[in-house]
């Protein structure tokens, strides 16, 4: 071998050596999905325009908000199937008492009479987020106008995570599965969102009608087993009506093989019901885990710790904050006004 060559040779060697060094010293940044729930609820109004753009000035990679259904089949963006009166103003700006009618009932133009941009401060809801900002004359707003604002925003790609709230004990405040969930796929393709959306639900049918109808579109099974809420309903006569007809208890007592079984794409538990055997489990069965909804900083650290997919939070801020103290990448933000 010439001189030149073995010189080319050790070149090599040296480069080889110092990008394993470089490696070395700089392991692989993780991807966790950093989630704004309900826009970003401790910050802002919930499920508003003005919650949606406060998490994207953040910076989050995904944007969870929750849907409903008009009585002239708009599709809109609200956590309650009913006026919540902790939320909501009357024009006349008195407060609802308790729960007013059900969106399904309203005419689009009918919600939109109210005032949304505060929570009503005599409430213990309020309590829980006392640095929220208040943003009054805000409106209820569709799921389209939440695409338009991420357009304006010039981002292109961050996702949504949309939540259909329905309830099996309470057929009369929404549509029939079948057609909520068709409804809520209409308005995504008509927007041209079909690869940046998941769908996700407690109530388990309208995301068996979302695979039916749309099987690019992944699918989120949300589960609970809290004295709140219990979805999966254990030792259930039969399965339970917010499992779409698949029993737990014939599934070993897994829940990431009910949710595996039901065609799941991710399964998304209450972050104080997993440990590292479930997600192991959930993983070894091809399942991302996005845990709901974490907001204490020391509880996203042992969650990241553990190996969680994504995180919702209603304080993205203080999730993006963990993440980067974890050398985790972050997803770019994009300042809009809503």
């Amino acid at each position: 071998m010439s001189s030149t060559g073995k010189r080319g040779n050790a070149l090599a060697k040296v480069i080889l050596t110092f990008v394993a060094l470089c490696i070395a010293a700089f392991p692989a940044i993780a991807q966790v999905d950093l989630q704004g729930h309900r826009g970003a609820r401790g910050l802002m109004p919930e499920n508003t325009l003005p919650a949606f753009a406060r998490a994207l000035t953040i910076g989050v990679t995904t944007l969870e908000l929750d849907v409903g259904v008009t009585a002239d089949g708009i599709v809109v963006v609200s956590h309650d199937p009913t006026l919540n009166g902790a939320l909501t103003r009357r024009p006349s700006g008195v407060w609802l008492h308790g729960h007013g009618a059900a969106l399904f009932s309203l005419t689009y133009d009918k919600i939109q009479t109210y005032d949304v941009g505060r929570i009503n401060p005599n409430k213990k809801y309020a309590r829980r987020f006392p640095t929220q900002t208040p943003v009054d004359g805000t409106r209820i707003p569709t799921l389209a106008a939440v695409f338009d604002l991420v357009r304006r925003a010039g981002n292109e790609t961050v996702r949504f995570n949309i939540e259909t709230k329905l309830n099996p004990a309470k057929l009369n405040l929404t549509p029939p599965p079948e057609d909520f969930a068709k409804a809520v796929l209409d308005v995504i393709r008509r927007e041209k969102m079909e690869s940046r959306v998941t769908i996700q639900s407690f109530d388990w049918r309208t995301l068996q009608v979302v695979q039916r109808l749309a099987p690019n579109v992944p699918t989120v099974y949300l589960s609970a087993q809290q004295r709140w809420l219990n979805n999966i309903q254990r030792a259930h006569s039969g399965s339970s009506p917010w499992t779409a007809g698949f029993d737990i208890d014939e599934h070993e007592g897994s829940v990431p093989k009910l949710v595996k079984a039901a065609g799941g794409s991710v399964w998304s538990p209450y972050h104080k019901e997993i440990d590292a055997d479930q997600l192991r489990e959930a993983h070894a069965l091809g399942l991302k885990v996005v845990v709901w909804t974490v907001n204490d900083a020391a509880r996203m650290d042992a969650l990241l710790d553990l190996g969680v997919d994504g995180i919702i939070s209603d304080y993205p801020d203080r999730l993006r904050a963990v993440m980067a103290k974890q050398g985790m990448a972050l997803p770019t933000p994009t300042p809009v006004t809503p």
